[in-house]
């Protein structure tokens, strides 16, 4: 008799077709490309193609794939107990946790926190304790700011497309100011004027609980929240008795050179709370709130918590993700990653003038890109520039047939983002970078579609 033959090695298309069989049309699918195994920065396909990571895991993977101190200790914490509910019964980890990241945060004086499974969760309870501290119900978020996809994260958001279509109505007494862009035309004195606009037409500043912005917004395009208007925003909040929150689910953890991004705006301008989640855990499910302890006793026992919330195996992780940033230096290494990646954007820059800006933080960095022509470079220019999202969409899809995932990011849907993991060798970034220049290059050679 014949032997029998072996099973076909998984491929990209098939399992693309079981996905599309199986899951709705909602759940986005960026590359339809299928990993079979990661390290540090690099992942392999189900067909052994390998990939430089630039994405990681959106701003998850700080301390890169599979890295061997969070897999040794999330496996020795499997060994002794996964889960109990911290609620019903404690364990030690959550509280160590707790107690460094206290450390950690910015502020002369008293800080509690507790732990949630994502960072939509940790918007969620921020503002519940804002609005149980204050007695206030109004929550004024920024214009591309992103908090989540729950209808309370959504309301928040400040971008339509794909997030809030359809999704409506949301929760009431949210109210979205300008956020800084001066690339778009918007000053830090624009950004403080609609403010004040929303304390004339919409809502009076004594109603409001709490004002929450990203330190750099991570969906709506990298754009850097100036310390001057942090400052401003603090001493605002100060004026008027609001709760001042900084979302640092995408920046935190290392990503901009600091462990929060919001530890340089300075001592003047601390936040009240602190969202934290993404890679705090090195890709583990976990998230934080951390805050004033007079704020944060404010909800009565019971408010607060979460079947899942401090899992931990997630605890574990997290633990270990800060002996990786001791040993390894990794905040150093944050600004090195971002220097060397900076130096390299801007020599594209200069070969490719549809990039109009690069910026960003640390070693959280961004491309903006315009149609050829448009973008100003004088007093002879004319007319703002016109973000061109065809070309960025074809940039990542040259990218990754070269084999470097990108994302993009933007009201515009013109920004690539890079989000490499702090661990990346230079050689790594190099190779990355060289091969998003040949993406640039490529790209610009295509007819836009008609």
């Amino acid at each position: 008799m014949n032997a029998p033959s072996p099973p076909l090695a998984p491929s990209n298309a098939a399992l693309m077709a079981r996905r599309r069989a199986a899951l709705p049309a909602g759940l986005g699918q960026t590359y339809e490309v299928f990993v079979e195994r990661a390290d540090n920065a690099e992942v392999w396909d189900v067909e052994g193609r390998r990939y430089i990571d630039f994405a990681g895991g959106i701003a998850v993977l700080n301390t890169g794939h599979r890295h061997p101190r969070i897999v040794q200790a999330v496996k020795e914490q499997l060994d002794k107990y996964h889960h109990t509910c911290f609620q019903v019964l404690a364990y030690e980890p959550y509280v160590e946790l707790a107690e460094r990241l206290l450390a950690k945060a910015p502020g002369d004086f008293a800080k509690k926190a507790f732990f949630l499974s994502t960072g939509a969760e940790a918007v969620e309870n921020a503002v519940k304790i804002a609005r149980v501290a204050t007695g206030r119900s109004a929550v004024i978020a920024f214009g591309g700011g992103f908090h989540g996809r729950t209808l309370l994260g959504m309301a928040l958001t400040g971008k339509v497309a794909p997030y809030k279509s359809g999704f409506g109505p949301f929760p009431a007494e949210i109210y979205h100011a300008e956020f800084p862009n001066p690339l778009h035309g918007v000053s830090v004195a624009d950004a403080l004027r609609s403010l004040e606009h929303l304390f004339k037409y919409d809502v009076e500043a004594n109603r409001v609980a709490a004002i929450i912005l990203e330190p750099v917004q991570g969906e709506g395009g990298f754009y850097v929240a100036p310390p001057e208007f942090a400052q401003a925003l603090r001493a605002l909040c100060d004026r008027h008795g609001i709760v001042l929150i900084a979302d640092e689910i995408q920046t935190g953890a290392g990503r901009t050179g600091t462990w929060l991004a919001c530890e340089q705006w300075g001592p003047q301008a601390c936040p009240d709370l602190i969202t934290m989640a993404k890679s705090m855990a090195g890709g583990f499910p976990l998230a934080a709130v951390i805050g004033r302890a007079e704020l944060m006793d404010a909800p009565a026992p019971g408010g607060l918590g979460g079947t899942y919330a401090g899992h931990p195996l997630a605890c574990a992780a997290a633990l270990a993700v800060l002996e990786v940033f001791e040993q390894e230096q990794l905040l150093a290494r944050a600004q090195a990653v971002g220097a060397r990646l900076r130096t390299g954007l801007q020599a594209l820059a200069a070969q490719h003038p549809e990039i109009g800006d690069v910026r960003g933080l640390g070693a959280m960095l961004a491309i903006e890109l315009f149609q050829a022509g448009t973008v100003q470079t004088g007093s002879h220019a004319s007319g703002p520039p016109q973000p061109d999202p065809a070309l960025t969409q074809r940039v990542c899809a040259e990218a990754l047939a070269r084999g470097l995932v990108l994302l993009s990011c933007g009201l515009y849907a013109n920004v690539i983002r890079i989000l490499v993991p702090l661990t990346a060798s230079d050689a790594l970034l190099d190779e990355g970078l060289a091969l998003l220049g040949a993406a640039l290059a490529a790209a610009k050679g295509v007819a836009p579609p008609k």
